[in-house]
């Protein structure tokens, strides 16, 4: 009988923890409204730094590619990878037996034409005395046509001696026939002499034509010296550059030519060297997101690492940020070179970095953990978070500093903070919906194209529209209480606000959570520095739990329908 009675309670136990375990799974999931608690942290003080990450490529300050300006066959190289080399020193040359044949013919015509020069200048010389002969021909015979002019003068005056004594018959006939005939003498004399005169100018006259022809000839053989020297020249500029030198001083990073390899520069200049001129000093070329570029600026730290030291930091500062940029798949992205000293000489070219730029570094500030910006209350409206919390970290920096996030990041806490503590009624809260839904869309068409002041000057105004329309669909208490609203959230009338508005939840007296508008800082992604608002240090914020939503009704408007628990 004992023994029945123990087996019968041992069966129905088992019976009744079926049934239990069979109620448990297949029991609805919602339970009660109450029976969950909230879990809160404190607000406390702390760093917080606010970075940018982005990916990068280490490169040289100043990369010099050596090429070629001649086509030519590499006989000799005399620097390889990693080689350090000096400016102007020799990398490699090219064959130069053609090049040094045709120097060799443009010396001896060079040197055939200042011979052929000597001997011009020989011929002018030689012209130059001839006519100073000739010169000296002409004066003699003028001399002597002076002196026969001297004498024909006298065989006249003798003649009329002669001739007065004849008339007074003192004189004889012979005496002046010999007196007619002096004169007649000198007379063709005198013209001979005119004469020769004549001639000897004009041969004068041919031998400047001479020295003319001579001079010419002279500087002709002088200007067939210089283009055969230019020629020259320009052979021997050839043949230095069959040594390729580097320009700089630095280091070999690539080698692009080998020994016997024919270079052909007909077209283009080809790149046998590239030289780094100082790894000392390396850049990093970031891409930023364009959502991240104007948080950047000159002089910031920057801390990355490369794969080839994963346990190394090394540490750089922006240089600048380049105005170009680049679309890939509709995403932009703009260059910044990062300046890193590379003294012992761990950073290569080609490495890839990834950084992270330190935007703002906030040390014993009020900080708010990023889960109590994300909590909401069951029954409250869902909006999205602030733009530095909902994106996480510094891309969310980035988002709010742009504007568009701001607003809508904005017009989301305007509308959730509305919705808790004026408790609309169910048409209102629609109506208040449409209308800021309406300044979201068309705000953004009447933003396009403006200027940073016609902007803010239409955000002005497109607020105010918004106030006066929210508060007509509204009752007298509760436009009260919404204008009082606008005008406690208003930069500009004390002191300008500053930061991105957001919202945390504490508990009230009552236990329920109780939302408390605040202003936030930067953000590192676990934390965000509290700017303004009514927190202190130590006071506890909800990140989580509390009571859940009521499930929607049945199909048959009894209690709401769920699956069976499967675990």
């Amino acid at each position: 009988m004992g023994t029945t009675l123990r087996k019968w309670l041992i069966g129905s136990g088992l019976a009744v923890l079926a049934v239990a375990a069979g109620y448990w799974t297949l029991r609805p999931a919602g339970g009660s409204a109450n029976e969950a608690a909230y879990r809160t942290t404190t607000v406390d003080r702390g760093q917080i730094t606010a970075a940018v990450r982005a990916t990068g490529t280490l490169t040289p300050m100043t990369t010099v590619l050596v090429g070629s300006q001649l086509s030519g066959q590499i006989v000799e190289i005399l620097a390889d990878y990693n080689s350090q080399v000096k400016a102007g020193q020799i990398v490699a040359r090219l064959n130069s037996d053609q090049i040094k044949t045709r120097r060799d013919a443009a010396q001896a015509d060079v040197a055939q034409a200042k011979a052929d020069l000597q001997v011009k200048r020989a011929q002018l010389d030689r012209a130059r005395s001839t006519r100073l002969k000739a010169n000296s021909t002409v004066r003699d015979l003028e001399a002597q046509r002076d002196r026969t002019a001297a004498q024909l003068a006298d065989a006249k005056r003798t003649f009329e001696r002669q001739n007065e004594l004849f008339n007074r018959n003192t004189g004889s006939q012979q005496a002046l026939d010999t007196a007619r005939t002096q004169v007649e003498v000198q007379v063709a004399t005198l013209a001979s002499s005119e004469a020769q005169i004549a001639s000897a100018k004009a041969e004068l006259n041919g031998l400047d034509a001479d020295i003319l022809l001579a001079e010419g000839q002279v500087q002709s053989g002088e200007a067939l010296i210089s283009q055969r020297e230019a020629k020259l020249k320009d052979i021997l500029i050839d043949l230095e550059r069959t040594d390729i030198r580097s320009p700089v001083d630095g280091v070999v990073v690539q080698r692009q030519v080998d020994l016997g390899q024919t270079v052909a520069a007909s077209l283009s200049t080809p790149t046998l060297f590239q030289i780094a001129q100082d790894l000392r000093t390396i850049d990093i070329y970031a891409n930023v997101d364009e959502a991240d570029v104007g948080r950047l600026k000159r002089g910031q730290p920057v801390t990355f690492t490369v794969n080839a030291y994963p346990s190394r930091t090394f540490e750089g500062r922006v240089e600048m940020v380049r105005l170009g940029a680049q679309t890939i798949q509709n995403v932009v992205t703009y260059t910044g070179v990062i300046r890193v000293a590379n003294a012992d000489m761990a950073l290569l070219p080609g490495m890839t970095a990834n950084l992270q730029v330190v935007t703002e570094d906030r040390r014993d500030v009020l900080r708010i953990p990023n889960a109590a910006l994300r909590f909401r209350p069951a029954g409250a409206a869902v909006a999205s978070a602030p733009a530095a919390v909902s994106r996480g970290g510094a891309e969310g920096q980035g988002a709010a500093s742009s504007g568009g996030g701001r607003g809508g990041a904005q017009g989301a806490a305007l509308r959730e903070r509305i919705e808790t503590e004026l408790q609309p009624t169910p048409e209102q809260k629609q109506a208040i919906a449409a209308v800021l839904q309406e300044r979201r869309t068309g705000g953004r068409e009447a933003m396009a194209g403006l200027s940073d002041e016609e902007r803010r000057a239409a955000f002005r105004k497109a607020r105010t529209e918004m106030a006066a329309k929210v508060a007509a669909v509204l009752d007298p208490e509760r436009k009260a209480k919404f204008e009082a609203m606008m005008q406690e959230g208003r930069p500009g009338r004390a002191a300008p606000q500053q930061g991105t508005p957001g919202r945390v939840y504490v508990l009230g007296e009552d236990g329920q959570a109780k939302a408390v508008p605040v202003m936030l800082g930067p953000t590192d992604g676990a934390f965000t520095e509290l700017a303004s608002g009514d927190l202190k240090d130590g006071q506890p914020v909800i990140i989580g739990g509390g009571p859940r939503a009521a499930a929607a009704p049945g199909p048959t408007g009894g209690p709401p329908v769920r699956g069976p628990r499967l675990f």
